[in-house]
């Protein structure tokens, strides 16, 4: 290469350098001009909030969550308890009590409890009753405490942050979803008029980055109003908050913003790779693809995603996020709210695009990373957990955040920070909410269990209810159970899951068609009272490659780990109260046979049984076993509470001593365990 071309080179490489540094550190996107006809419509709508009654193992954590901490919140925390700020009190007023309701109100819906409705709707009321003339809602600030006066846009300046609103107008919308309440409109309205003037003087950063790295949750609803008034002037706000907040986007259509994610885990613009809030800017290309139909987002979606599970993703579903995105060793951890956030995150991107990737994903961080970190009565939670973890207890760990106190590992209420305590709730709640769509004048199952749905179909808007009878992902076979006062025709939706290689669909016993996986199919046809479409995923044991030549075992949507006995014992901090350590009672350190490996369909035992009535993720209530061949490694032991994986060489299997008996071991599906080892070392 000539000096010329090197010049250029350097010159050109510098320059690049310092536009992403500079990118990086004004972290805005600039304002797209709105247009009516730019407007993607949602490849799906969301079905109403009680239309979806859950069932079965579904409804029996759904009860859990309402005899545990869920319903319990406004009685047992007593930073909600006491003199709440979201009913007018001087004491929480920022994201934890929206961020309680966010699962509360779903939960109340769903399951159709009075008591829970009353409860939620006490700070529903109170934040539309309470709302200042200009247009401001949420707590009052201490500047009208101090002034009696309040907020208008002559000193918006005096407001409080805006990020805690956001999580409240998903809340609110949630709220209208299940009872069209007339009030929640004009409400809406009110309260955006006001910020789209307010952001001029008062920009989404000017209380926190938390608002500025989480402004996509507010275009969000800005977007939801505007698909129900068409009023233009909220696609102006919706762009004008975009330019105030986060380029996650922009960040996510290159490649250097993950690359330095991965690189430089230092104190310098951790807000942008801060895992919870990588997780809810996940949608910000779908978001902003809705709002301009410009398709240069998604592709920057599929990039992102891409880059993040392959650089930080784990093999229960969920990527590192500890707090920052750590790579993808399974020593690392993953917050709790960075599990739902991405959840949520998720189910917005499969409304809006309708890509089966996405389901797939979102499927297998639900039933694998999602159950594992909370306790089965849902009253405590884990900070962070780890895929490979064989121990919970005090430490450091290997965490970027690892805290003096040295109890972000351990399951307690208010263990590490209270966020995941008020944020976890949303995630059981969202996902059964999204296990049905609509279509146009049709319906679409593109997430599946057990439930019961009740809407209205076809051209005429026939009344119609179908029952979702199944034990999936515990089972292979969903039977749709379709009750109809007359025949309708309509378009019926189901998606064939990506690990399944050839689905069976039957209509009323008969085979109907057989189809491929990673697709979504149509069945259009006139519906008959009592019709039964049956839908077949047979499940076949797969092994998948991880960090370090490392294999995870999976079968279906679900992913294996190692049943370890677990030793349970209670403790107390003086600040963070009663938690619960979790020690191994039984040998973790095993590498899967490589026959395993090549050929785990001939090499496995599958034992499956019923699943108890009364369903909780815990040991003891795991309906399936794989019996796999293993060896013990004698070398593979704990450093600092941690199993760091033992060097494999690039051939594929651990070439250091193993003991030279093969045993049958038990895995059982991950979402039931507190310890395991899932990404396993292969040996001879």
């Amino acid at each position: 290469m000539n000096l010329r071309n090197k010049l250029f080179l350097t010159i050109a490489s510098v320059v690049l350098n310092i536009g992403f540094a500079k990118a990086m550190d004004k972290a805005v996107q600039p304002i797209q001009k709105p247009s009516k006809a730019n407007i993607s419509k949602p490849h799906y709508q969301p079905v109403s909030l009680g239309d979806i009654k859950p069932k079965g193992w579904l409804l029996e954590q759904l009860r859990v969550m309402k005899n545990g901490s869920t319903g319990q919140m406004d009685k047992i925390y007593d930073k909600i308890k006491n003199d709440n700020g979201w009913l007018g009190g001087k004491g929480d007023n920022w994201e934890e009590t929206p961020y309680w309701l966010d699962g509360a109100v779903p939960l109340a819906y769903q399951l159709n409890d009075t008591e829970l409705k009353a409860i939620v709707l006490k700070y529903i009321n109170w934040s539309i009753h309470n709302q200042r003339p200009s247009g401001y809602f949420g707590p009052i600030t201490k500047w009208e405490r101090k002034t009696g006066k309040q907020i208008d846009l002559a000193n918006c300046e005096q407001a409080e942050d805006w990020w805690p609103k956001m999580i409240m107008l998903k809340v609110i919308q949630q709220y209208y979803s299940a009872t069209q309440d007339e009030s929640v409109i004009p409400f809406m309205t009110k309260y955006f008029n006001y910020q789209k003037e307010a952001l001029k003087k008062c920009p989404i950063g000017k209380w926190s980055e938390w608002s500025q790295s989480r402004g996509t949750d507010n275009v969000m609803m800005v977007q939801w109003l505007y698909g129900h008034t068409k009023d233009e002037s909220l696609l102006e706000l919706a762009g004008l908050i975009n330019s105030q907040s986060f380029a996650w986007s922009q960040w996510f259509g290159g490649r250097d913003w993950v690359i330095n994610a991965a690189a430089r885990p230092n104190g310098k613009k951790w807000m942008s790779r801060h895992g919870v809030n990588v997780a809810m800017g996940l949608k910000d290309p779908a978001i902003n693809f809705q709002r301009t139909g410009d398709s240069t987002y998604l592709k920057s979606l599929k990039t992102v995603f891409n880059d993040l599970m392959t650089l930080h993703g784990l093999p229960n579903g969920i990527f590192s996020a500890d707090e920052d995105l750590h790579g993808n060793q399974p020593t690392q951890g993953t917050e709790l709210c960075a599990t739902v956030e991405a959840m949520y995150s998720l189910e917005e991107i499969i409304n809006i695009t309708g890509d089966t990737h996405y389901i797939d994903a979102l499927e297998r961080m639900t039933f694998n990373a999602m159950p594992s970190q909370t306790t089965d009565d849902y009253h405590e939670k884990q900070y962070f957990q780890m895929a490979n973890q064989i121990e919970i207890s005090r430490g450091v760990f290997a965490f970027t955040l690892p805290f003096d106190r040295k109890m972000n590992c351990v399951l307690g209420a208010k263990s590490g920070y209270t966020c995941c305590y008020v944020n976890m709730h949303q995630g059981w709640t969202k996902f059964s909410q999204n296990l049905w769509h609509k279509t146009e004048n049709g319906l679409a199952a593109l997430i599946y269990g057990p439930n019961t749905l009740s809407t209205k179909v076809g051209a005429q808007q026939t009344d119609v209810t179908i029952e979702e009878v199944t034990n999936y992902p515990f089972e292979d076979q969903i039977n749709f159970n379709l009750s109809l006062k007359k025949a309708v025709a309509f378009p019926f939706q189901l998606r064939i899951p990506t690990w399944c290689k050839e689905a069976v669909i039957l209509i009323n016993g008969k085979i109907y068609s057989k189809e491929k996986g990673g697709k979504i199919i149509t069945v259009n046809r006139t519906w008959q009272n009592k019709d039964r479409l049956t839908l077949q995923l047979p499940m076949e044991i797969a092994v998948s490659e991880w960090a370090d030549n490392s294999r995870a075992v999976e079968r279906g949507p679900l992913v294996y780990g190692l049943k370890v006995q677990e030793k349970w014992t209670e403790g107390t901090d003086e600040k963070e109260g009663k938690y619960f350590e979790v020690h191994p009672a039984s040998a973790w350190n095993y590498g899967l046979l490589e026959a395993v490996s090549k050929n785990p369909v001939k090499e496995t035992t599958i034992t499956v049984k019923a699943l108890k009535k009364d369903f909780r993720w815990n040991l003891e209530n795991s309906p399936i076993e794989i019996i796999v061949k293993a060896k013990k490694i004698p070398g593979w032991k704990s450093q600092n509470g941690l199993a760091y994986l033992p060097v494999t060489g690039r051939e594929g299997f651990y070439k250091g001593a193993v003991d030279s008996d093969i045993e049958n071991v038990a895995l059982v599906p991950v979402g039931f365990t507190k310890l395991r080892i899932i990404a396993f070392p292969i040996v001879k």
